[in-house]
C-alpha cells in the first residue's frame, strides 16, 4: 500500500541528505557442513544490516527477505547460492546492491583456547548495472566474530556509501564488541521459531552480556506482543541510542506506557520518535498521549497525522474527538461523518455525532465518551527511509 506522510516528515528531511538506494543483505553460507554454525552466517549478515541501517541506508529486513526466499522456494541453508538465484531474490525485494558471501570454520590447534579459525568472504553486487564489486575476506579465532563481522560491515558500508560511512575507529565506538556466547544466543533467538525459545535465547544473551542493546529489543518486543507492557517497558528502556531499533523502541515503549496509564512518559517517548521519524502513526500517538492530558497540543498532532493520510478513518476520529472535547461541534461532526463514509460500522462516531448535533459536551463520568482516543501499533521506519530515497531522487 502506498505511504502518505505528513508535511511535518517532508520538512525534517531537508535537501542535504545523500540519495539512498536500498541494500539487501543475504545469510552468509555455511561451507563447513556443520548445521549447527548455521548461526555464524546470520550472524554476519545481522552485522551488516545492522551497519547499514545505522548509516540511515534502506536495507530490505530480516522479514521482508525471508518472505522473498519462501516465495522463490528457496532455503538459505539449502547450498551456495547461485549468482543467477542472488539475482533473483535481490529483484523479489526491488534491491539496488546485494551483499554476500560465505564462511568456513576450522578445527583450532588447541580446543582449549578456542573454538576454531572462521574466515568470512564478502561480496557486493550492484543489480542495477548487475556488476560484481569488491570482496571482502576476514580470518581470525571465533572467539572475536565480532571483531571480524564489524569489519566486514565497515568495509561493505564504505564502499557502497562512502559518504555515509564513518572512520573505522568511530565505527567500532559505534558497534561495541559482543562475547561469542551472548552473539550465539542472541541469533539463535532470531532464528527461533516459538517466542519461549526466543524469550529464552535473548536473555540468556543478557545474562551473558547486560549491556546488549539488541537483546534487550528484542525482549522488549516480545513482551509488548505478549501485552506484559511494564516488563515490554523496562526492556524497552535500556535499548542504546546508538541502536539502530532506538527509535522503533520508543515507540514500543510509548505503546507501553500508555497501555499503563502513565501518559506523561508515553508523550515523552512519542516526542522522541517525532522529532527524528515523523510518521503519521507516531504523531497520532503522541496525540492521543496529550489528548489523554487535556493538553491543547493534542489537536496540532492529529491534524498533522490527517493531512498525512485523509483516508484514515482512525484519523478522522481522533481529529473530530479532540475538536468536540473542545466544544467545537460543528467542526467535529465534520469528522464524525467523515468517519462514518469510510466506516460505516463505526460504533463511537455516531454516539459522538449525536452529542455534536445537540451541542453536548464532554461530561465528567461518562464512560461511553470518555478516553475514546485510537492509537496505532504499526511502525514503519523502513517507509520513511523509502521516502528520503524517493525525494532525493528527484533532485536535480
Amino acid at each position: 500500500m502506498r505511504r502518505v506522510f505528513p508535511p511535518a516528515a517532508l520538512l525534517l528531511l531537508g535537501t542535504s541528505l545523500l540519495r539512498a538506494d536500498t541494500y539487501l543483505v543475504l545469510p552468509f553460507f555455511n561451507d563447513s557442513g556443520r548445521a549447527n554454525i548455521d548461526w555464524i552466517g546470520e550472524s554476519i549478515a545481522d552485522a551488516v544490516h545492522d551497519a547499514l541501517t545505522s548509516a540511515s541506508l534502506l536495507a530490505v529486513s530480516r522479514d521482508d527477505r525471508e518472505e522473498a526466499y519462501e516465495r522463490l522456494s528457496l532455503r538459505s541453508s539449502a547450498g551456495p547460492l547461485t549468482l543467477a538465484s542472488v539475482v533473483r531474490i535481490g529483484q523479489a525485494v526491488d534491491a539496488d546492491e546485494v551483499i554476500y558471501g560465505h564462511f568456513d570454520l576450522k578445527p583450532a590447534d588447541d580446543p582449549k583456547k578456542s573454538r576454531g579459525s572462521l574466515q568470512i568472504n564478502a561480496q557486493v553486487l550492484d543489480l542495477k548495472h548487475l556488476h560484481e564489486g569488491p570482496r571482502f575476506s576476514e580470518t581470525g579465532a571465533l572467539e572475536d566474530i565480532a571483531h571480524l563481522q564489524n569489519h566486514v560491515s565497515w568495509e561493505a558500508l564504505q564502499y557502497v556509501a562512502p559518504a555515509a560511512a564513518p572512520t573505522e575507529e568511530q565505527f567500532n565506538r559505534e558497534h561495541p564488541p559482543v562475547r561469542v556466547d551472548a552473539l550465539e544466543n542472541y541469533i539463535r533467538g532470531l532464528l527461533a521459531d516459538k517466542d519461549e525459545d526466543k524469550h529464552r535465547l535473548f536473555s540468556q544473551a543478557l545474562r551473558l552480556q547486560p549491556d546488549f542493546s539488541p537483546a534487550a529489543f528484542q525482549l522488549g518486543r516480545l513482551d509488548w506482543r505478549q501485552k506484559d507492557y511494564r516488563s515490554a517497558s523496562d526492556w524497552l528502556a535500556k535499548v542504546a541510542a546508538g541502536d539502530h531499533h532506538y527509535y522503533q523502541a520508543n515507540f514500543l515503549l510509548g505503546l507501553s506506557r500508555y497501555s499503563l496509564a502513565d501518559y506523561a512518559a508515553a508523550q515523552s517517548a512519542f516526542e522522541l520518535v517525532a522529532a527524528n521519524v515523523p510518521l503519521n502513526e507516531v504523531l497520532n500517538d503522541l496525540g492521543a498521549a496529550q489528548s489523554r492530558r487535556n493538553l491543547p497540543a493534542a489537536l496540532d498532532n492529529f491534524q498533522k497525522a490527517l493531512e498525512g493520510d485523509s483516508s484514515d478513518p482512525d484519523y478522522q476520529f481522533n481529529v473530530g474527538y479532540a475538536l468536540w472535547k473542545r466544544g467545537n461541534f460543528a467542526e467535529a461532526a465534520v469528522r464524525f461523518r467523515a468517519v462514518l463514509e469510510r466506516a460505516p460500522n463505526d460504533e463511537d462516531a455516531p454516539v459522538l455525532l449525536d452529542r455534536c448535533d445537540k451541542k453536548l459536551g464532554p461530561r465528567p463520568g461518562d464512560t461511553r465518551t470518555e478516553n475514546l482516543e485510537r492509537i496505532k501499533t504499526d511502525y514503519e521506519e523502513n517507509a520513511y527511509l523509502e521516502l528520503k530515497s524517493i525525494l532525493q531522487g528527484k533532485k536535480p
